[in-house]
């Protein structure tokens, strides 16, 4: 974008809510399935432009017009007939169809397979980088077939790639949410952007080592999805659980919390966007309804990228660091895809790096916490109940106690209504 005097121009945050420009050093950015600017506000932190965004979701434009005011939106991705001349085209393509908690149609299902078009357009232009974002499940569905489209897909168009799963938890946000990183470029190495950092996972006494070994009731907050219960949990020892665009009831839902006070809430709207990374009330501008109260706000959240993650990308796409290989074996075909891989050439190599780039100190979830959540209620508390007993689970130590005991709380509390109307 070029300001009046010509000069180039940057994303910069003028308030908390919006982003401003001013003249840049930054690389320039286009950004695909940019839903509600988390990608966009994590390379601006870093000190990058963005030139274009290109969203279809109406709630999702409603937010991006209000963050990104002065940035020229696109809609349908499938109706765009070329990019600006950008150093970096970034995409957090469609989930749904590679999603463990989605339709698991694979890469060519109708919304995932849209990343087609991001090489569509990749084709008619010549970018630096290539920046995609997705779920790590497509590692495993269809034995990697998504892995190897991608992969295969960059390789004929000359690009050297990395991949590399990483934890938000790693960046000081209390939710365990994993996401597959691909950087590709036909000049540059990616391997000194995205392996460069690395912490290793947690230690073993560690609340995030493996919260399924840990009891509930040790002090520390745990969140869980109340929507399942019969094959899966969404367990977290001092974290949310994966904020989710959609849930197994059908609708976008958020996690429930069990407090050490036995309490068991869902938190407010404004403290998910805060676990995305986004300051309170980043998504407000999506409901054009006053009566639908969150609207589509669940949903945009739940399908979010964390910001903190790119902005950590964003500043060493700035400054790489250093990565020496030495030893990373290499890839056979066929087998499953490690967590994280690179190749320079022809030849796939797994890479010996973690999830966790850093460490950021993280307020423990109880603490991270600023507006009061709601109860879950006594219909919802009742549903969980039922579904974990129709499946097999097991359940950390005293779980199912204190879900038990909210209930009977719940209950007493519904109890005084129906005694006055009585009355």
């Amino acid at each position: 974008m070029l300001g009046s005097n010509g000069k180039q121009l940057k994303l910069r945050l003028g308030t908390d809510m919006t982003v401003t420009t001013r003249p840049s050093s930054g690389i320039r950015v286009a950004g695909l399935f940019a839903g509600i600017g988390g990608v966009e506000r994590g390379l601006s932190l870093a000190g990058h432009t963005s030139e274009m965004l290109c969203e279809w979701d109406a709630s999702a434009q409603r937010v991006l017009r209000a963050r990104f005011p002065e940035i020229p939106l696109a809609g349908d991705v499938r109706e765009l007939r070329s990019l600006p001349s950008v150093d970096l085209l970034s995409a957090g393509f469609p989930c749904q169809d590679l999603s463990q908690a989605g339709m698991t149609a694979g890469i060519r299902g109708e919304r995932s397979g849209l990343v087609s078009e991001v090489f569509r357009l990749l084709d008619k232009a010549r970018p630096r980088w290539l920046l995609l974002e997705n779920v790590p499940f497509m590692l495993q569905l269809d034995r990697g077939e998504a892995m190897r489209y991608l992969t295969s897909a960059l390789r004929e168009r000359g690009y050297r790639w990395a991949y590399r799963v990483v934890d938000s938890r790693a960046f000081g946000l209390p939710q365990r949410r994993q996401r597959v990183l691909v950087l590709a470029s036909r000049t540059e190495d990616p391997r000194p952007v995205l392996f460069a950092d690395d912490v290793g996972d947690p230690p073993t006494d560690h609340p995030f080592c493996d919260a399924n070994r840990l009891p509930p009731l040790n002090g520390a907050a745990c969140g869980f999805y109340w929507t399942e219960g019969v094959r899966g949990l969404g367990w977290a020892v001092d974290a949310t659980p994966t904020l989710k665009g959609g849930s197994t009831v059908g609708i976008p839902s958020p996690p429930a919390i069990l407090l050490p006070s036995g309490e068991v809430i869902t938190p407010d709207i404004r403290d998910a966007e805060r676990l995305q990374g986004f300051p309170a009330n980043w998504t407000e501008p999506a409901v054009d309804d006053p009566s639908r109260r969150n609207g589509p706000r669940w949903k945009l959240v739940g399908n979010a990228v964390s910001v903190p993650v790119f902005r950590w990308v964003g500043e060493r796409l700035a400054k790489p660091g250093s990565y020496q290989p030495a030893d990373d074996p290499a890839h056979v075909d066929g087998a499953a895809w490690p967590k994280a891989a690179w190749c320079m050439d022809t030849r796939i190599h797994a890479a010996e790096v973690s999830p966790w780039p850093k460490r950021l100190k993280t307020k423990p979830l109880e603490e991270f916490l600023r507006y009061p959540g709601t109860p879950l209620s006594l219909r919802a508390t009742r549903g969980f109940q039922d579904r974990t007993q129709k499946g097999s689970l097991r359940f950390p130590k005293g779980f199912l106690e204190a879900v038990e005991a909210h209930a009977r709380r719940m209950e007493r509390v519904d109890e005084v209504p129906r005694r006055g109307a009585r009355a």
